[in-house]
């Protein structure tokens, strides 16, 4: 442990920024930024898959059931791969590591998010959609105003364990230098030679911490909106009974 400490004495800047500012942005930060950055950017790219998914038109549904298909069956590392090598022939210049992986996970992420918001959308009760279009709303309508709002509160938790997944994701960015948090502990390592297991000790430690803290937001989101849903409920018989002998007569 006090090894570890250390370690984190001499190159905390290192495993927290990277060689930011007399280099790249890395470490830790750098992590966080690219989670958030993939996951705020393939939000609304999942949410049109994930409304192509259960749309009534085919023409809608099935190249999105097939771009979710595709992408969850195939390994994160092969995307990462076809990002690196396919992005820069459709645009005609080089992309940055970082800016490899953000588009990766974009692409990547938004499969995932796709299937999260068609089921937050099928978890609503029918009558929501059916009394929408009992009042005139159209079918675009009806999902923007009525359908949508609901899923994506309802689906808060979920969209903060998958932030989770991504973090944990972001890891594979090493492999075309991307200088997120483990890139840095091989930094750090390369330095020091004889003490890779207290260095990736560290990095293990401070995954374990942010995707925890995240983990915990999940449940406590959870909580909360599952307590919302229920609203203020009377347990008791005698406190009902109360309710309903207090209750005011309707006049006619």
């Amino acid at each position: 442990m006090s090894e570890m400490l250390t370690i984190l004495q001499q190159n905390g800047m290192l495993f927290l920024m990277g060689q930011y500012p007399n280099g790249p942005l890395g470490g830790v930060l750098c992590t966080l930024l690219v989670s958030l950055m993939a996951i705020v950017l393939a939000l609304p790219l999942g949410v049109l898959l994930g409304v192509a998914r259960i749309s009534p038109y085919r023409i809608l549904r099935w190249p999105a059931t097939a771009w979710v298909y595709v992408l969850r069956g195939v390994p994160l590392l092969m995307v990462i791969f076809w990002t690196y090598f396919c992005v820069p022939l459709l645009l005609g210049h080089t992309l940055s590591g970082f800016g490899t992986m953000l588009v990766t996970l974009v692409i990547y992420e938004s499969a995932y998010i796709a299937e999260i918001v068609r089921a937050g959308i099928q978890a609503l009760p029918q009558g929501q959609y059916e009394a929408s279009r009992a009042l005139g709303m159209s079918y675009t309508r009806t999902f923007r105003l009525v359908i949508l709002p609901q899923a994506l509160y309802n689906m808060l938790p979920s969209l903060v364990s998958q932030l989770v997944s991504i973090i944990k994701d972001s890891t594979l960015g090493y492999v075309i230098n991307v200088p997120e948090l483990t890139f840095a502990a091989n930094q750090v390592n390369n330095q020091l030679l004889t003490k890779p297991f207290q260095v990736f000790a560290i990095v293990a430690i401070s995954y374990y911490i942010i995707c925890f803290s995240l983990t915990w937001l999940a449940g406590y989101l959870e909580r909360r909106i599952a307590a919302k849903r229920r609203g203020p409920a009377v347990s008791t018989a005698p406190q009902r009974a109360a309710l309903l002998v207090n209750k005011p007569a309707i006049e006619e």
